[in-house]
């Protein structure tokens, strides 16, 4: 049976402020972005400095490319509890072996085509090969790595997936409450993991990448709970 309860990841946090809201609002883990091309990316050692400021039972996430074992394993050091998350190429021998040397859970990021082309993408095999991620995170493939604010055709994906997954890529509090409708059925359980679809705008409308907006935040924290409700027929 489905768990009822989305749990809510908040990433790209990189601000006290920020981090301070999320919790406040109820999220159940914020991300840091270890990737130095991104915009959204914090050192090894900010990250440390943010989540030392976290609750208990708030779980920290670190978010890695392409990165060696050697540097997954000293982040992770400087990071009591902390969760790890690939995000590029890995293999599954490289995110076993990164997790087991860090000794940490990890989570994999399947990238899934826009358009007609998430259908063909073998989400079974891809979560069979990395069986031993606590869960397969789902977001849309664009150009680079990390997220880029777009969202995939939920309704290809396969019908049953013996796994945990993350829903992640293009969320925001409009669409989160679809999006945990189509895919909860389908999985051992569901979260939802957004970036973009909280940050602050400018006055020219322009994305602030890196910075939250804390009634984004709250807007979309409320939205998993009412899709929460709903389907559990509250």
């Amino acid at each position: 049976m489905n768990s009822v309860r989305t749990r809510i990841k908040i990433c790209g946090i990189t601000r006290e402020k920020d981090l301070d809201c999320a919790v406040e609002a109820g999220a159940d883990s914020v991300g840091f972005v270890l990737y130095a091309k991104s915009p959204r990316a914090v050192t090894a050692e900010r990250a440390a400095e943010l989540a030392r400021r976290l609750p208990a039972f708030v779980t920290p996430v670190l978010l890695f490319v392409n990165a060696s074992a050697t540097e997954i394993g000293a982040a992770s050091a400087m990071v009591a509890g902390a969760s790890l998350q690939f995000h590029g190429d890995e293999s599954p021998g490289e995110c076993r072996a990164a997790a087991s040397l860090a000794t940490r859970p990890y989570l994999r990021a399947a990238r899934i085509p826009l358009g007609e082309g998430a259908q063909r993408f073998e989400l079974l095999q891809f979560a069979h090969d990395y069986l031993h991620a606590q869960a397969i995170l789902l977001d849309a493939h664009v150009d680079g790595y990390g997220g880029g604010g777009q969202t995939f055709n939920w309704s290809l994906l396969p019908p049953n997936v013996n796994a945990h997954l993350v829903l992640s890529g293009g969320l925001t509090s409009a669409n989160v409450g679809d999006g945990i409708a189509s895919l909860r059925p389908r999985c051992k359980s569901l979260a939802v993991d957004v970036s973009s679809g909280v940050e602050a705008v400018d006055a020219q409308g322009r994305p602030q990448k890196g910075i939250k907006d804390p009634e984004k935040i709250r807007q979309f924290i409320a939205a998993v709970r009412a899709a929460d409700r709903q389907l559990a027929g509250i």
